[in-house]
């Protein structure tokens, strides 16, 4: 079964609708980049269908992202990047001067995964994370 049908049927065994829109925007999502924003998937799904809103993007990701299908990460420029859990966990550096965006190595989270559980009894979602700071090359070094 291909992702984007496992994430279909995943919604269905949780007795969610799965309407052709919806079908469209889980079919972008899942084939498309790693990472997405709603409105890359709203134009995708645009180029199929006309019978598509913005709003209606954004609700199905929000119904992923809440049923723990894909996740969603804020950007330093306040933009949210979507992306399903096929992709695994994920640890982007982003930073506030020149908006250069790096990946760094996942599991330096798990440390900080296995202190909140330990020590707050907390169970911390760490699939996609986004840090801000200061590049080396803004900083001058």
């Amino acid at each position: 079964m291909t992702h984007c049908a496992s994430l279909i049927d995943t919604l269905r065994r949780r007795g969610f609708r799965i309407t052709p829109q919806r079908e469209m925007i889980i079919q972008a999502l899942a084939h498309g980049n790693a990472h997405a924003t709603a409105e890359q998937v709203y134009t995708d799904v645009r180029q199929r269908s006309q019978a598509i809103n913005l709003a209606t993007v954004y609700r199905t990701l929000d119904l992923l992202v809440d049923t723990g299908l894909a996740s969603r990460v804020l950007m330093a420029d306040g933009q949210a990047l979507y992306s399903t859990v096929q992709h695994g966990p994920h640890l982007h550096l982003v930073c506030r001067q020149c908006a250069a965006t790096f990946t760094a190595d996942a599991s330096l989270l798990s440390d900080i995964e296995q202190v909140l559980e330990s020590k707050y009894s907390f169970q911390a979602d760490l699939q996609h994370i986004s840090l801000v700071g200061v590049c080396e090359k803004c900083r001058g070094s």
